[in-house]
């Protein structure tokens, strides 16, 4: 089990609102996250939302595969982007060496606790070698809801670096900072960048 029906069905029901809110893209670390690949390369996006961080990356020459776990939500990116994106839980990534990063923005932390090991494992494989991969979470000390009913893993550094430590890593570096989200309220956050081994 990779999903929480309560989270998804709050993205379901706020699809219009939650993708036309007008977020900019993350452009620091989604230019550091380019920075480590090679030119025109191919990025699986996961929880893709509106789509500006994919919109942002096909515009500097990458091959980008943007997904969303919330059909309306993958509907809304698809209008954005004019091409197709696909509706993919987590625990459906089903590849093997096929992508040269993958970009998980503020998704991951949707995953039951229990479960995010499983679905690490399915990145790590789907990942070329050496391939770099990006996810970002709010940072916390154990699970728990937010005033939208949405389920949080709220993972510490060091719980984080246990989980990733089950997998062949060639690197993994944690950056801790501040931000905000869909809430609006000041959050810690954990930025995450791993390379699978070479």
């Amino acid at each position: 089990m990779d999903r929480d029906d309560q989270t998804l069905r709050f993205y379901a029901q706020e699809a219009a609102v939650y993708t036309s809110r007008g977020r900019k893209p993350s452009q620091r670390r989604i230019e550091a996250f380019l920075s480590m690949l090679p030119a025109a390369a191919t990025i699986l996006e996961l929880g893709c939302g509106a789509g500006q961080d994919s919109e942002f990356m096909i515009a500097k020459g990458f091959n980008v595969h943007p997904t969303d776990g919330t059909p309306e939500i993958a509907q809304a990116a698809e209008k954005r982007l004019g091409r197709p994106v696909a509706t993919l839980l987590f625990g459906d990534l089903d590849e093997d060496g096929i992508f040269d990063g993958i970009w998980a923005n503020a998704c991951l932390l949707h995953v039951p606790r229990a479960d995010l090991s499983g679905i690490l494992a399915r990145i790590n494989t789907a990942l070329k070698k050496g391939g770099v991969f990006y996810a970002s979470f709010k940072a916390g000390d154990a699970d728990g809801r937010d005033q939208f009913d949405r389920y949080y893993n709220y993972p510490s550094e060091s719980w984080l670096r246990g989980i990733y430590a089950a997998f062949p890593w060639e690197s993994v570096s944690i950056e801790a900072g501040r931000g905000s989200g869909y809430d609006q309220k000041p959050t810690d956050w954990l930025h995450v960048t791993a390379i699978s081994r070479i």
